[in-house]
């Protein structure tokens, strides 16, 4: 524990080298049931319920040697939560150790207190009998060394809540501007389906998006990289069908435009690689995702109003009023969303998350902090709720559809264009029937009190609810 070794030729201890097995008890499984709310399984209501963690390998430390408990070989008079405190100080030794010919300076991580340790241990082993509560205040005595200066390496020397912002700037779009200027950008060279070269064109588009904003960092732009997954190409980090967003590509499909297929990464400096493991990374990278895409649908609705405002003096039909009637009520579903991910979301999640961090000393608090916001983000974006993520996507791809209708037909409609539309504003309105119906249906459940927030924001003035929760409809004034 206090070298970072692992000695155990014959897998007599209760820590072994590797992954966990994965081995889920039953009882766990049955948890994970339909609960009858609109295919809402057990996992996904804990996490909505902010009851614990989306996974548990988030909550061990990664290092270049990956350890894990045996809960079989654990002797019964060691309970788990001290062989869980055991398996962190081993393995963020064992980290630091292999990384330490260029962070001499900085210090052991147990503080120069090794002999100190060793000989409180030594002393126990001494004793005639075996004090648990002995035993886990050295233990206890030890992770909060390491926590402390884990802590220290990561807040004040890493600058992790910069390095958070950075996150927040690019994963989560908060560098607005920079993503406008990408979208309007690379809008035509993702339209189709990706090439070889397309991932080369995008990363260029970004980096000249950049130049537009002014954001000529020399040192962050060369960490982020914009990622093209298509069929043929082979996969850079295996974890990626794992942490699959819900409308991932199966190996054998391909994407029918660059925008389904674009992704983003980030390489993590040591040792904020501790906080940001691939899967973490992936996880943003599923959040990204879902963000640019309500942020392009967005902007597409607010050029069909350009449009609409540069024919506003031609002679307009019953179809036009239908057209900018659907228009208007699109717009005003995504503006909506848009508000709430990223201000009653986002922001509010994020404010919450540092304060935390700044209100600790220890590594382990901040990291369930980051992996509680992580949680948050991911439940309160709808994104772990299957039927309301489904139809989001369902609105937003009708969304997608209208922009191009109106975008090849700025006079008046045809036969087949009046057809197209029709079919477009009657699956806008059953799509934002359903929405409003899951909506209303988890709230009612008590599940998440912030979902009320995005009701109040689309329902303020119960016009929502007076339509029977229907919006785009031809027949609504």
């Amino acid at each position: 524990m206090l070298h970072g070794l692992l000695l155990d030729q014959h897998e007599e201890f209760f820590i072994r080298q590797g992954p966990s097995s994965g081995i889920v008890p039953a009882q766990l499984e049955e948890e994970e049931d339909d609960l009858g709310i609109g295919g809402l399984t057990g996992k996904q209501l804990r996490e909505l319920q902010d009851m614990r963690l989306i996974e548990e390998e988030n909550m061990l430390a990664p290092s270049p040697k990956q350890f894990s408990l045996r809960i079989e070989m654990l002797p019964s008079y060691i309970p788990v939560r001290v062989a869980e405190k055991i398996l962190f100080v081993g393995e963020s030794v064992q980290m630091f150790e292999s990384q330490n010919v260029s962070f001499t300076k900085k210090g052991s991580i147990l503080k120069n207190q090794e002999d100190t340790f060793a000989a409180e241990l030594h002393r126990l082993k001494q004793q005639p009998l075996f004090h648990l509560v002995d035993f886990e205040s050295v233990v206890d005595w030890i992770r909060s060394t390491v926590a402390e200066h884990l802590w220290k390496l990561m807040v004040e020397e890493s600058d992790l809540i910069g390095q958070l912002k950075i996150i927040k700037d690019f994963y989560l779009l908060g560098r607005g501007e920079l993503f406008q200027a990408f979208i309007d950008t690379a809008q035509q060279m993702l339209k189709t389906p990706p090439t070889a070269v397309t991932e080369h064109d995008v990363n260029v588009a970004f980096q000249q998006s950049a130049h537009k904003v002014l954001l000529d960092d020399d040192t962050l732009l060369p960490l982020l990289h914009l990622t093209i997954h298509y069929h043929g190409k082979e996969h850079r980090d295996g974890s990626q069908a794992r942490e699959a967003p819900l409308r991932e590509l199966s190996p054998h499909e391909s994407p029918t435009s660059g925008w389904a297929a674009l992704g983003l990464s980030y390489k993590v400096q040591w040792p904020l690689h501790i906080l940001f493991t691939p899967a973490v990374l992936e996880k943003y990278n599923v959040v990204f995702k879902y963000l640019l895409s309500v942020r392009r649908v967005q902007a597409e609705l607010q050029h069909c109003w350009a449009l609409q405002m540069q024919c506003k003096r031609l002679k307009s039909n019953r179809t036009d009023a239908i057209k900018w009637r659907l228009r208007h009520h699109m717009t005003f579903l995504v503006d909506n969303l848009q508000y709430y991910l990223q201000v009653d979301v986002l922001e509010s999640q994020f404010s919450q998350l540092l304060q935390q961090i700044n209100s600790t000393r220890d590594f382990e608090s901040i990291r369930l902090a980051h992996d509680h916001f992580l949680s948050n983000l991911l439940a309160q974006s709808f994104i772990l709720l299957k039927p309301a993520f489904h139809c989001l996507n369902e609105i937003l791809d009708l969304c997608h559809s209208f922009c191009s209708l109106v975008s090849q037909n700025r006079g008046p409609l045809d036969e087949r264009g009046t057809a197209q539309l029709s079919i477009l504003a009657k699956g806008f309105s059953c799509q934002s029937s359903l929405l409003f119906k899951i909506l209303s249906s988890v709230h009612n459940h008590q599940i998440n009190s912030d979902l009320a927030q995005l009701l109040l924001r689309l329902d303020y003035n119960k016009y929502y609810t007076q339509a029977g929760g229907t919006l785009g409809s031809v027949g609504l004034e």
